[in-house]
């Protein structure tokens, strides 16, 4: 039969159906023949098999169709209508396709409660792209009216249209994500607030000024000012080696103006609405009144066109130097952050005096990092800064105001397993450890193997690795769990390992073919999140000796995993040894051949 057996196999498929005077889902139908065709190699209808029909449901369909739960008995049906047809054609005998029907049967509750899962993590997913669209084209979600409003312009535009908003929203998403932190507890963190130089000091400045009149601009006059200094102990410029900075006063004013805790309009100043807050003994008050005071001091939003000096440039660029402290596990040198902001200063400004700057830039640095000190944001590590927890709240504030997703370790607790490996792709392997270990303390451990036997079921090979890491940490109370699922292809070799390492009387050691599926498995689960080089690195941590891993590449191509070709690829491009990158080359070039091969078949 040739390749265009799907198209002759749904058109007779109809006649069948209407000479029987028979309603046929032709939408289900042609799904069904060309997942057959394209997934799974079949050369028609007649070659399913009972075991072909599980994986069809269980893991090929889930993993190439979004549909609800509410599709299921209608893809059931279109099921048995093919089997209905090829055993009326003769195509197969009366007790093969008897067999086929018991399989359908046997699986429907399965495959039933595979969609409703898939289908309420797409919604959930769904909904949350829609939100964030909406919200980045500068929609209230509260604002009913402006949803629904957006929902019908949005609805209206061409598909291509929706799809690329869509598919950039995603990418722009991926890229807002920073690792996991631990957040201290709120009167820890409020008490840090309080005994904050920033509060010290704007209490000073707000107590000091009380009600006065000011200057052009809603300014202290020049006697003000000097008087000010004198009483909040300013007098003396902040200096660091060539660098000094004269204007701390300005910038603690203009920051209590912006944060609400000095009014300062029609040239008179008065207290502002947020300095009760930034006195009370009521942490979260005192935390919302001092986090947008924290912000205006670190995100001033000079303009480098009004002629910016070294500690302006320094101050204008601080949250990328927080935020640069906030995604690393360890404490940063400082001569690290000022090669890091030097890189960013040159791409980000048309600078014309780049040499004088490149050698002030250290210093203003450095003069700010004492300053975020001070105020409880930075501490000193060794001879490295790290942010204090303090810090770690308030640039993570900042970060989820900007879009930002900025997980908790511990906040997966209580989700479910597809929740948890989709999240842990961003821990750390330490933070991983503790969100694992949260989340195991939180279920009972039949669930939550049972949980994570769905995900491997129908996630990738990232999912399946992931899952099969927490699986290991289940003890063998889950043992009759996980051997109901051993039959499921993707998830038997995995099962099997479990068993064994529980000590279970079913437990087994791999077969040749089981071992190297697996190894493609872990590498092609490596290639989602890692570069190519990367992942074959982490991948060798636990390879046999070299003669043995070659002669397991060359074996390698005939794996029945989709991801055969790909893992070869990167291990040609990245072996160290040059025989068995050889060796993944060539072999990289059989599975693609064997692959375009098996879609030429007759």
């Amino acid at each position: 039969m040739a390749d265009n057996w799907v198209e002759t196999t749904a058109g007779d498929l109809r006649r069948w159906a209407d000479e029987r005077g028979e309603t046929l889902d032709e939408q289900g139908v042609r799904i069904l023949l060309d997942l057959a065709h394209e997934e799974m190699d079949l050369t028609g209808p007649e070659a399913l098999t009972p075991q072909g029909v599980r994986e069809l449901l269980l893991e090929v369909f889930p993993e190439s169709v979004v549909a609800g739960r509410d599709d299921v008995p209608t893809i059931l049906e279109a099921f048995r209508r093919i089997v209905a047809y090829v055993r009326d054609t003769g195509a197969v005998g009366e007790a093969d396709a008897g067999a086929l029907e018991a399989e359908i049967d046997r699986t429907a509750p399965e495959f039933a409660e595979v969609v409703a899962a898939l289908d309420g993590e797409e919604r959930q997913a769904a909904a949350e792209v829609i939100a964030g669209l909406m919200q980045a084209d500068g929609v209230s979600l509260d604002d009913q009216d402006a949803v629904d409003a957006w929902v019908r312009d949005f609805e209206a535009r061409p598909e291509e249209e929706r799809y690329a908003r869509t598919e950039e929203y995603l990418r722009q998403a991926a890229e807002l994500v920073v690792p996991p932190v631990r957040l201290a507890p709120v009167p820890e963190l409020a008490e840090a607030a309080r005994g904050s130089r920033l509060t010290v000091a704007v209490l000073a400045l707000a107590g000091w000024t009380g009600e006065r009149p000011l200057a052009e601009h809603d300014t202290l006059t020049d006697d003000d000012a000097e008087a000010a200094r004198a009483a909040l102990g300013l007098e003396a410029p902040r200096r660091h080696g060539q660098m000094e900075d004269e204007g701390e006063l300005e910038r603690l004013w203009w920051a209590a103006v912006e944060a609400n805790v000095i009014t300062a309009e029609h040239g008179k100043a008065s207290s502002g609405p947020a300095l009760p807050g930034l006195k009370s003994d009521d942490d979260a008050a005192l935390l919302a009144a001092w986090l947008p005071l924290f912000e205006a001091m670190v995100v001033p939003g000079h303009d480098y066109a009004d002629g910016l000096d070294a500690v302006e440039l320094v101050q204008n660029e601080m949250t990328g130097v927080l935020i640069h402290l906030y995604e690393q596990e360890d404490p940063t040198e400082p001569e690290a952050l000022a090669e890091a902001l030097l890189g960013h200063v040159e791409e980000a400004y048309e600078l014309t005096d780049a040499d004088t700057m490149s050698a002030l830039v250290p210093d203003a640095l450095s003069l700010e990092l004492a300053t975020l000190e001070g105020w409880g944001i930075v501490e000193s590590s060794g001879t490295g800064r790290a942010l204090t927890p303090l810090g770690v709240w308030a640039v993570r504030e900042l970060l989820l105001a900007d879009g930002f997703t900025a997980p908790v370790i511990g906040e997966l607790a209580g989700a479910r397993a597809s929740a948890l490996i989709a999240g842990l792709t961003w821990y750390r392997p330490g933070a991983a450890d503790e969100e694992i270990d949260g989340w195991l303390a939180s279920h009972d451990p039949k669930d939550a193997a049972a949980d994570l036997l769905d995900v491997m079921r129908t996630g990738g090979p990232g999912a399946r690795n992931l899952s099969a890491a927490v699986l290991h940490r289940i003890g063998p109370e889950a043992a009759g769990v996980v051997r109901a699922a051993r039959e499921h292809p993707l998830v038997s070799p995995y099962a099997a390992m479990w068993l064994n390492a529980a000590g279970d009387p079913s437990g087994r050691e791999l077969g040749r073919e089981e071992y190297l599926w697996v190894f493609v498995d872990t590498v092609a689960g490596m290639l989602e999140t890692a570069e190519p080089e990367e992942a074959v690195e982490a991948a060798l941590v636990d390879a046999p000796p070299e003669a043995e891993m070659k002669a397991m590449v060359e074996e390698l191509w005939r794996t029945d995993h989709p991801g055969v070709a790909d893992v070869l690829e990167a291990l040609g491009a990245h072996h160290p040894d040059r025989a068995t990158a050889k060796a993944a080359r060539t072999a990289a070039y059989k599975a693609r051949s064997a692959h375009e091969g098996a879609h030429r078949e007759v």
